[in-house]
């Protein structure tokens, strides 16, 4: 039933709905932190042209922008209407080098054929999480790499995901680094690393703390005691950052 619910769900949420998917990430509240996260993501992909596997597209955004980064793409999602709109994003982006398939990740034929895979905020909503990693390492080249940017620990308790699973009946569940990792290496993946999701970074690094940015560096004793004060806060932000890894952060994953 919820995967009958993900095919829909764009008839679900009508048309003001469907517009604000087709527009992604312009039209999400955090667009930016969005762009931030795909251009991070990016580092951690051998460079153009390589060939990558988009999983649960959606309407494509992620796709056609790395299609004008210069990779070979195919994005794959369960809903036809969402590949319906892919593909109109990718002709209205001039996005040439990409091509979208409808299917169910947790089936994919694909074997030895990518050098790179993402999972971008999908990888929560499948049904048996494990049978998707499974397609990814099978359609991944011996050394390819595979991002997943997934939701962590108290995803599933937030208002807004209890509202949409009320109104929709789709799946979403919590998808922390620690199960991403657990089940990647019962998969058989070389290599496991997490790090933090670059726009939590930027927040603690650039942070204010007693109302004042961090740095400058203030001159007097007293300054010199409130600049400790406030070097020490951002210290601590970054220590918490790195201590949260095992249930938020960005996943790894190496053939």
């Amino acid at each position: 039933m919820a995967k009958a619910n993900e095919i829909n769900y764009l008839k679900a949420v009508g048309e003001e709905g469907r517009q604000f998917a087709m527009n992604k990430p312009f039209s999400a509240e955090n667009g930016g932190d969005l762009l931030i996260k795909l251009g991070f993501i990016q580092r951690f992909f051998p460079s153009p042209p390589a060939r990558l596997l988009d999983f649960g597209c959606g309407t494509g955004w992620t796709s056609w922008m790395l299609s004008r980064m210069g990779y070979s793409v195919v994005g794959q999602d369960i809903s036809p209407d969402m590949i319906q709109c892919a593909n109109q994003n990718k002709f209205r982006n001039a996005a040439e080098e990409l091509n979208f398939r409808v299917c169910d990740y947790e089936e994919l034929d694909y074997e030895d054929e990518f050098d790179c895979a993402l999972f971008f905020d999908c990888l929560h909503h499948a049904v048996d999480e494990k049978l998707a990693l499974e397609s990814a390492f099978r359609a991944l080249k011996k050394g390819g790499i595979c991002v997943a940017h997934e939701p962590g620990t108290g995803h599933a308790e937030e208002e807004h995901t209890r509202r949409e699973v009320d109104r929709y009946q789709v799946t979403e569940k919590d998808m922390p680094p620690k199960k991403i990792r657990s089940m990647a290496r019962e998969i058989g993946f070389s290599t496991v690393r997490t790090v933090p999701f670059p726009d939590e970074a930027l927040t603690a690094l650039l942070s204010t703390h007693d109302g004042q940015q961090v740095p400058p560096r203030g001159h007097g004793f007293f300054e010199k005691r409130k600049h400790r004060k406030r070097m020490g806060g951002l210290l601590g932000g970054v220590f918490s950052l790195f201590h949260r890894l095992d249930d938020s952060g960005l996943v790894v994953l190496e053939k």
